[in-house]
């Protein structure tokens, strides 16, 4: 006997769920696609139910891999041609014949890492061009010394000659 106030608890629940979920057969055809698996994979939910779930996701080993072994695959996948990266749980629900899977989107973590790890890059590469060219000043500046040095020197020798040609 079932309570129709926890189907709509249940729907509810699927419907506002923001991790990504789907529902396959023991064939990987779609079964059941909430709201943010739709979003998370542009696709439209009529649309996918009753597809070969690999016409959106890029491989079904770990679908393949829960549903022969009975086991709960926990992997982080990335999908670079809808811009996601995802933490997934797989896993077989036997008695109803299916596998489900569980999306968690870190996608915007993941894009701030990189733009971090860009950032780092930018700032390096900045730092060794300061350094480079407070570099060639010193040897510039060192080259300008040197020469004012040089030309002392000889300043300093002419002197010198003739003061001792004054003295003899």
């Amino acid at each position: 006997m079932s309570d129709p106030h926890s189907n709509h608890l249940w729907r509810l629940l699927w419907d506002y769920d923001p991790n990504g979920l789907v529902v396959v057969d023991a064939n990987f055809y779609v079964k059941l696609v909430n709201p943010a698996f739709c979003a998370m994979f542009q696709v439209n939910g009529d649309d996918i139910i009753g597809q070969p779930a690999s016409t959106i996701l890029d491989s079904m080993d770990d679908f393949q891999q829960a549903w022969e072994h009975d086991i709960v695959v926990r992997q982080t996948r990335e999908y670079p041609s809808y811009n996601l990266f995802v933490k997934q749980v797989v896993f077989s629900i036997e008695d109803e014949g299916v596998i489900a899977c569980i999306m968690v989107d870190f996608s915007h973590e993941l894009s701030q890492r990189r733009e971090l790890q860009k950032l780092k890059r930018d700032t390096i590469r900045k730092v060794n061009e300061v350094v480079d060219h407070q570099m060639k000043v010193v040897q510039e500046i060192a080259g300008l010394l040197g020469e004012t040095t040089a030309e002392t020197k000889v300043s300093l020798l002419k002197i010198i000659q003739m003061l001792e040609k004054e003295v003899l």
